[in-house]
């Protein structure tokens, strides 16, 4: 058993993945490995705000499209939503009979028929779409929405800023035209990212101040995604109240769209160390890439907790993680273990259920992590494995 293994605990777990001790070297490397316990804990608590705010949550899937799920996911949320004709397609196949809703910043006219006889709410991000599309939509039955952007922003990571100057994403105040809203059941906006309620309210105070004349025309109110609503410390109160108090203010329903949510901490990454080295610096050599697998710890960025890992420093051996790919940038990042790592010892990252099946690449011919449950059950189930086929038919 490598270093990684012992005393297996991660607080965002509250240390439910001790009983997975030892099991960690039967799974295939690298793999993602989602635990059912983990990700029905997210649901059963988000399942528990949409009863007491009375409101409709959705699963984002742009975050995690692990459809070996949906059916769990469908028994305690009211759908998904989609960013395009492959995720809608996914939640209707995957998960029938629940809502299925969809925003593209632009629909292409091919894949529009298909899109009307599978989503059930289809929003839109300027009127000149919902001008294009409004009559096939609505002779369709489809309840259609416009994103609208408040133009007030609450976070400083600007790749996920929808709210910057010049954003391409949603209708400003000075674009919006009340003389076409016939037809228009819902708007919708989407701004925050990764972020408390707090963040919500006051974004809530700039949408009433821009379109707040128009809100009580509606039948719903779309508050998007990037609610971190099952983040221990989030003020889940504060959230329900913002819900209670629109809801009663417009005469509205509300939605909301998390996508990290509904998985944050409820999945890992097995890897393997595969070779050390050192120059000046002792580095592990990985047969999982930041940049192909883990591709948000360099777009964020951010560092992974790896389970009974320290900060550098903390405990007696510091070693910098790396990928096998040839981009010198591959790295995890600096991290320390109470003994010295070999080749052959494994590392376990935490909270990699999220933006990492959805974003994974085959960059430099890296073969893809295979997909593993880690059920209630203490069972083990290897859900997908990919090969070279995988990497071969996505390039001719």
């Amino acid at each position: 058993m490598g270093p990684a293994l012992a005393g297996i605990f991660c607080p965002e777990t509250g240390g439910l993945m001790m009983e997975f001790q030892g099991k960690w070297q039967k799974l295939p490397t690298p793999c993602y490995a989602v635990a059912e316990e983990l990700l029905e804990r997210n649901l059963l608590l988000l399942q528990r705000v949409a009863k007491q705010a009375g409101c409709h949550i959705l699963l984002a899937q742009k975050a995690f499209s692990m459809f070996h799920f949906y059916p769990l996911i469908g028994r305690y949320l009211s759908g998904a939503t989609a960013s395009g004709l492959y995720e809608a397609r996914l939640a209707h196949e995957k998960m029938p009979g629940k809502e299925n809703h969809i925003f593209s910043p632009a629909y292409k006219e091919k894949e529009f028929d298909e899109i009307t006889a599978i989503c059930d709410h289809i929003v839109f991000n300027s009127f000149a779409q919902w001008k294009k599309f409004k009559g096939a939509a609505l002779a369709a039955g489809c309840e259609c929405g416009l994103r609208i952007n408040p133009e007030y922003s609450t976070q400083e990571h600007a790749i996920y800023d929808p709210c910057a100057p010049g954003s391409r994403l949603g209708i400003t105040l000075a674009n919006f035209d009340p003389q076409e809203l016939e037809g228009i059941s819902g708007l919708h906006f989407h701004t925050l990212c990764e972020q408390d309620a707090d963040a919500l309210e006051a974004t809530l105070q700039a949408v009433e101040a821009k379109f707040g004349p128009w809100l009580g025309q509606m039948k719903w109110l779309n508050f998007g995604g990037g609610h971190h609503i099952t983040r221990p410390g989030y003020d889940i109160e504060r959230l329900i109240s913002c819900i209670k108090r629109i809801k009663g203010k417009y005469d509205v329903e509300v939605y909301l769209e998390p996508g990290e949510a509904v998985a944050l901490n409820a999945g890992f990454l097995v890897s393997e160390v595969l070779e050390i080295v050192d120059n000046d610096l002792k580095s592990a050599i990985l047969d999982t890439s930041a940049a192909c697998h883990m591709p948000d710890v360099l777009e964020m960025p951010y560092r992974p907790q790896i389970l009974d890992a320290g900060e550098p420093g903390e405990k007696e051996y510091t070693y910098r993680l790396g990928g096998p790919t040839c981009l010198a940038g591959d790295i995890i990042g600096d991290y320390s273990f109470s003994q010295p790592l070999s080749v052959g010892d494994r590392l376990v990252f935490c909270d990699m259920a999220i933006y990492s099946m959805v974003k994974n690449n085959t960059f430099n011919g890296m073969g893809l992590p295979a997909i593993v449950a880690l059920g209630k059950d203490n069972s083990i189930q290897v859900i997908r494995r990919f090969g070279y086929e995988d990497f071969k038919m996505r390039l001719s």
